[in-house]
């Protein structure tokens, strides 16, 4: 029985047996025989989770578009099909060709969020890879890489990968292919590729570096081997608005979280909300011009036939030619009943204008995301938004004709206190409190005021990467205090885990003996610890103690301005000196401007060598 045999054979014991498949409309099937390269391109969680990734969609056109490479997708099965397949033997596979992951040139992570750390580690022992890079052999063969986000710090996954790809990746991934390619041609040596790439501007190859420790838990210093660079720079687009574009996507049978086209209007922020890490690794801001957006969207709509269309973002609401930008999607959009989603809004820059186009492609509530409870707490962070803004971004939604509007804060902020945690109740309390006050608010129906509290947790390459995290039990009272605040049935709070908050600080900000906790804990059953039903954090403070790892040591402690830090030999183009100054302007409650206001001297645009905006 061959393996598309064996797949086929238990589809019908699995919910969502699309998942597993292929065969969707826009999959890209090759002749292997004129296949020089291939890559599997795996991510760390469900099919619908993953297929909604606007990355992969990207890089997956990306590849395929040369001839001799092949781009093929792979997701972590969900545990009804992980069973079947360690049950009947069924291997780790890509869903183009249904061959086994471990056949595959490159197998590529994109690694989006701490959490799905262990989902790596399953994955790689479904596919039959050895888990820890020095058990692979020396054959120029199943390269395991990862990008994203999350390797802006690396080493709690750095003792599992061959290679990690800094930055943005439209360019880098093909020219590591192409390298590879030719290396392959003449019989080269794992070791020999990897020596090669790591001298590719944007490639960090952990085995030739190694850290030391001091007695007291933090790093000593660091040795670099095999004449690989001593500060591995991250890559970026520098033409973004000509950067290559799918036009067209895969069509999931099945439904999926975000089932829609998305089109990427900007890169990077100008704003510098000091715990956004997003805001500073994706720096520096670019944009697309109005026509190139118009272009891309029309083109997906047509070729997948979707109804609905998301600009992504990290504030769609900066574009500087939104009116413009909006004016012309609407247009099109409306014409053919495609619906348009504008996230990433901001409160100090909504207007009636804007709003009267919004309500002609979404009628659902706005979200907006205030962050802090108190001007002084907003102050510290650098949200850079005022009460009176916020009231006013209300009060214009509410006149016209919404009647609910969902707050975003974080709880554990540096420097936060007591009242402050007070204040979110009372700031929903007070847009409570307003819609009532306008006489022509939308009659007939109650509003809804949602609260989403989210738990700070410090990342790498922020300017609150040196601050604690609150500890548990702090977080758990000053989420019970918030609860308490609220006086009204028409203000909902929601908040998040602090278990899981706490373990996500420990995987942004851990060295490379997170490894081994990681492995432990995969190793004792952990996976999925995103989803709320598989997270066993007993289990994960289980492993931390077996291995002798006290998470409060990576969690709540305050780093020390001159520490040596895990990510300090890699460099996203921000300045470490930007990011103390920044943390200590924080602590006298002072904001900084955003960038078209005045620059902050975070030293990106002179690194690529672009002027800033003033």
């Amino acid at each position: 029985m061959n393996l598309k045999e064996k797949i086929e054979k238990h589809l019908l014991e699995v919910q969502k047996p699309s998942r597993y498949i292929g065969g969707e409309v826009g999959s890209i099937v090759k002749e292997k025989s004129k296949v020089d390269v291939r890559f599997a391109f795996c991510f760390p969680d469900t099919y619908d989770i993953g297929m909604s990734h606007i990355g992969m969609k990207i890089l997956y056109s990306l590849k395929n578009s040369r001839e001799n490479f092949w781009c093929e997708r792979c997701f972590a099965p969900d545990e009804d099909f992980e069973r079947i397949m360690r049950e009947n033997e069924i291997p780790l596979y890509a869903l183009e060709s249904l061959d086994p992951v471990k056949d595959f040139d490159f197998i590529g992570f994109t690694m989006q969020y701490e959490l799905s750390y262990t989902n790596v580690l399953n994955m790689l022992d479904l596919a039959g890879i050895p888990i820890f890079a020095k058990d692979r052999t020396d054959e120029l063969t199943q390269i395991v890489i990862a990008g994203g986000p999350c390797v802006c710090n690396p080493e709690p996954l750095a003792d599992f990968f061959d290679l990690f790809i800094l930055g943005e990746g439209e360019e880098v991934n093909l020219e590591l292919m192409d390298i590879y390619n030719e290396m392959k041609k003449h019989g080269a040596s794992r070791m020999e590729f990897l020596r090669k790439a790591a001298q590719i501007e944007g490639v960090y190859v952990p085995r030739f570096y190694e850290f030391g420790y001091k007695e007291d838990g933090s790093i000593s210093g660091m040795t670099v081997f095999e004449n690989a660079p001593e500060t591995v720079k991250k890559r970026i687009i520098r033409d973004f608005d000509g950067v290559f574009y799918p036009e067209n996507f895969v069509v999931p049978f099945t439904e999926i979280v975000h089932d829609r086209v998305s089109v990427e209007v900007l890169r990077g922020c100008i704003r510098g909300c000091r715990f956004c890490q997003a805001g500073f690794i994706y720096r520096p801001f670019r944009e697309k011009t109005p026509e190139t957006i118009y272009n891309e969207t029309k083109c997906l709509c047509e070729n997948t036939g979707y109804d609905e269309v998301s600009l992504a973002s990290l504030s769609t609401s900066d574009h500087s030619e939104i009116d413009e930008m909006l004016t012309r999607l609407i247009d099109y959009t409306a014409g053919e009943r495609i619906n348009l989603s504008l996230p990433s809004l901001r409160v100090d820059n909504f207007s009636e204008s804007l709003l009267e186009k919004i309500k002609k492609v979404r009628k659902s509530g706005l979200t907006f995301a205030a962050e802090g409870g108190t001007q002084r707490l907003r102050d510290v962070i650098n949200k850079n938004v005022t009460e009176e803004e916020i009231m006013n971004t209300c009060r214009i939604a509410f006149e016209g004709g919404y009647s609910s509007v969902k707050l975003y804060f974080m709880m554990g902020l540096p420097t936060e206190t007591d009242e402050d945690i007070v204040g979110i109740a009372e700031l929903a309390q007070r847009i409570l409190d307003l819609f009532y006050s306008i006489e022509n608010r939308p009659k007939g129906r109650q509003p809804q005021i949602s609260v989403s509290c989210a738990t700070f947790v410090p990342k790498p390459f922020t300017p609150f990467q040196f601050e604690p995290q609150d500890t548990r039990r702090e977080i758990e009272r000053k989420q019970k205090l918030l609860l308490d605040s609220v006086k009204s049935k028409k203000i909902r709070v929601s908040y998040h885990d602090s278990d899981v908050s706490l373990l996500e600080a420990v995987l942004a900000k851990g060295d490379r003996r997170i490894c081994n906790v990681i492995y432990t804990a995969w190793k004792m059953g952990c996976k999925f610890d995103s989803w709320s039903e598989h997270f066993k954090f007993d289990v994960w403070l289980e492993a931390f103690e077996k291995c002798g790892i006290d998470p409060a040591f990576y969690a709540n402690r305050r780093l020390d301005f001159d520490e040596i830090l895990p990510w300090d030999h890699l460099d996203y183009l921000v300045s470490k000196e930007f990011f103390i100054r920044e943390n200590k302007t924080a602590h006298k409650s002072v904001t900084t401007p955003n960038c078209r206001q005045r620059c902050s001297g975070c030293g990106v645009n002179k690194a690529v060598g672009r002027e800033c905006f003033c």
